[in-house]
């Protein structure tokens, strides 16, 4: 009976590890129950059969375990969850923003601070001074950092 529960909870430890790599990486907690599960299978051989056959266990345990984890990140079962490929375009930083400060354009979305506002044919992105402001409402630029535009409601 004793050598039914180390088997299993060094088993299900191991497949918990195995699980954890190939289909729920960075979680941890899975892995978590599995090396516990794991270090109880081998604690409890142990206690019921001794030293002898405790390293036995404990070091049969290290070995398959290695081989069972080289062989599942092997496997290539996880190149179906990595982005292979990479983004190339880039953003044009470089054209002027088409706003200055009094401009007034009509918002888009709500904007929570941040939403989007038509000024004239443009549309940009653009924030509020920390007020929320409802959609297909009057703003006004009132601030421009860089590239990050400020406007507040316009009082009509």
């Amino acid at each position: 009976m004793e050598w039914i529960v180390v088997i299993s909870l060094i088993v299900i430890g191991l497949a918990l590890i195995v699980i954890e790599i190939v289909f729920v990486p960075g979680t941890t907690v899975v892995g978590a129950l599995g090396l516990i599960s794991m270090v109880g299978g081998v604690f409890y051989s142990f206690k019921a059969f001794g030293n002898p056959v405790g390293w036995g266990v404990a070091s049969g345990t290290f070995i398959v375990s290695a081989i069972v984890i080289v062989i599942s990140l092997k496997s290539g079962v996880w190149k179906r969850f990595a982005l292979d490929k990479s983004i190339q375009s880039k953003v044009n930083d470089n054209k002027p923003i088409a706003v200055k400060i009094g401009d007034t354009g009509l918002t888009l979305s709500a904007l929570r601070p941040y939403g989007n506002v038509e000024f004239g044919e443009d549309k940009l992105e653009v924030t509020t001074l920390g007020e929320m402001i409802e959609s297909n409402t009057e703003v006004k630029v009132v601030k421009i950092e860089g590239r990050k535009i400020y406007v507040e409601q316009l009082n009509s």
